[in-house]
């Protein structure tokens, strides 16, 4: 076996079976392994999953509690045992066909990451691609990544790389995002390809505002830890910017520079003085990451 399928599910025990049944065929036809991991369901998930447990081809993992998106992830690529993984989602949007397509690019390309992208497809809500839209321009603001469709759930990796990165990622809806900042973060080789996505037609998604909120506040965490020089430079020179504004009419008055004024210009400095000495420590950092096993 040269491919792990990981699905990560939390109570989709309306879409499992019709999920599971084709991807189980489809697996054994062409020598995959499917991991699912049944991330604290509290439907019937549990019962579907287990009901398919009749080869080796099929294995199963269970959180007795919910632990999160990207925790249901990391727990299939910690126990996947070959070359490459690929993640899809359990509520029944990917394309079965796009598993093969994605499996060859990446043998081809010798990619590291190739991420399953949406590019010209629309959301399922307004909402959804208005939040998927403020992430894109906040790390492309930060950090320089080469792919479009960051938070797609479908990526398949290196399960080497993806061993050893897993560490840096959140447990929660974030996962997806900040895997692929971090894959270019350590210049791998990562690539787009476009995929097919169906509608989900049982269920309803549990992404909602708060996970947008989450998934911004962790990659602002992961652009602090890996671009912090530029984040603090931008920061610092918005504040000199304010500062500039509000000092420079009392000093064209002759009154000299304020509190206020020689405050802000302090505070500016120091913020890029310690966007100095942060880059510094990421760049050890990614050193012993890199340098791990």
């Amino acid at each position: 076996m040269e491919l792990t399928i990981i699905i990560p599910a939390y109570n989709e025990g309306e879409n499992l079976e019709q999920v599971l049944l084709p991807l189980k065929e489809y697996a054994i036809e062409n020598d995959f392994k499917i991991i699912v991991v049944n991330d604290g369901s509290i439907d019937n998930s549990r019962e579907l999953i287990n009901q398919c447990t009749d080869d080796n081809n099929f294995q199963i993992i269970h959180h007795k509690i919910n632990c999160g998106y990207g925790a249901a992830i990391k727990s299939g690529i910690r126990v996947a045992n070959t070359p490459y993984v690929i993640t899809i989602d359990a509520d029944g949007q990917h394309s079965i066909d796009d598993i093969i397509r994605l499996y060859k690019e990446i043998k081809e390309s010798d990619a590291d990451l190739i991420v399953g992208s949406r590019y010209r497809q629309k959301s399922s809500t307004v909402s959804r691609g208005i939040g998927k839209s403020i992430i894109r321009l906040f790390v492309r603001i930060l950090i320089k990544v080469p792919v479009y469709d960051i938070n797609s759930g479908m990526k398949i990796y290196k399960t080497a790389l993806a061993k050893k990165y897993i560490r840096l990622a959140p447990d929660t809806m974030a996962f997806s995002d900040v895997m692929t900042i971090v894959f270019v973060y350590f210049k791998r080789f990562v690539k787009e390809v476009p995929i097919t996505i169906n509608q989900r037609v049982n269920g309803k998604s549990t992404i909602n505002y708060k996970t947008g909120l989450t998934t911004l506040k962790e990659i602002l965490f992961v652009a602090t830890t890996f671009a912090p020089y530029k984040f603090f430079t931008i920061l610092a020179s918005i504040i000199l910017f304010i500062t500039l504004c509000w000092g420079i009419p009392f000093i064209y008055m002759g009154k000299g520079v304020t509190a206020g004024t020689a405050s802000g210009i302090l505070v500016s400095v120091l913020l890029w003085c310690l966007g100095v000495i942060a880059q510094l420590i990421s760049g050890i950092r990614k050193d012993l990451i890199e340098n791990s096993k």
